[in-house]
């Protein structure tokens, strides 16, 4: 889903991922390697417990402590948080591992995608996967399963600029290397900037 003007604004988004990232590793959430996206089958996680750990995996530890957590499968909360991010476990029905952290807008463009509608102007939002994602398509952003020849679209640590609408000129938009800055969904209204931050 992982997983938010961007031309200018890619370098500043950039050195924040790389950052989380470095932060991240260094706080004890140790995101999945380059290259190495877990994929198929990843057993999800199935206690509630399990479900915290893997949604704060997600984040940085600064903000995993203090979000909203909520278990992907069921949209069930789990932790009400006070920082305005929200995190969730593992999508349960992707082959590999897929938490993600979003902030307020994210949220937004999340609730615009889940119910189909245009996400609001001018809301960019957020998000880390820091442990990575898979996804059904690069183009089709309600695919549950690749279509065709197809494959699943692994990527590893990353962040996503949300809503940024057509403002990626310069950026490729397919999925044929994941471990460069790519547009997911482009041509649609949840077209959103991926960021490798490793």
């Amino acid at each position: 889903m992982s997983r938010l003007s961007t031309v200018g604004f890619a370098a500043t988004i950039f050195l924040t991922g790389t950052l989380a990232y470095s932060a991240s590793a260094q706080s004890g959430n140790k995101p999945a390697p380059s290259g190495q996206v877990k994929v198929g089958p990843v057993a999800p996680p199935a206690t509630d417990a399990e479900k915290i750990k893997s949604a704060m995996s997600a984040g940085p530890a600064s903000i995993a402590a203090n979000a909203t957590i909520v278990d992907m499968a069921t949209m069930k909360p789990l932790r009400k948080g006070t920082n305005g991010w929200t995190c969730f476990s593992d999508l349960p029905t992707s082959p590999g591992t897929d938490p993600m952290c979003l902030d307020q807008n994210g949220m937004l463009w999340a609730d615009a995608l889940m119910n189909r509608k245009d996400p609001p102007k001018g809301r960019m939002g957020f998000g880390y996967m820091l442990m990575g994602g898979s996804d059904a398509s690069n183009t089709d952003p309600f695919a549950t399963k690749p279509n065709g020849a197809d494959k699943w679209v692994d990527t590893g640590p990353h962040v996503m600029v949300l809503n940024i609408g057509d403002q990626f000129a310069g950026y490729p938009t397919t999925a044929a290397n994941t471990k460069v800055p790519y547009v997911m969904f482009p041509g649609t209204p949840y077209a959103h900037l991926m960021l490798p931050v490793k």
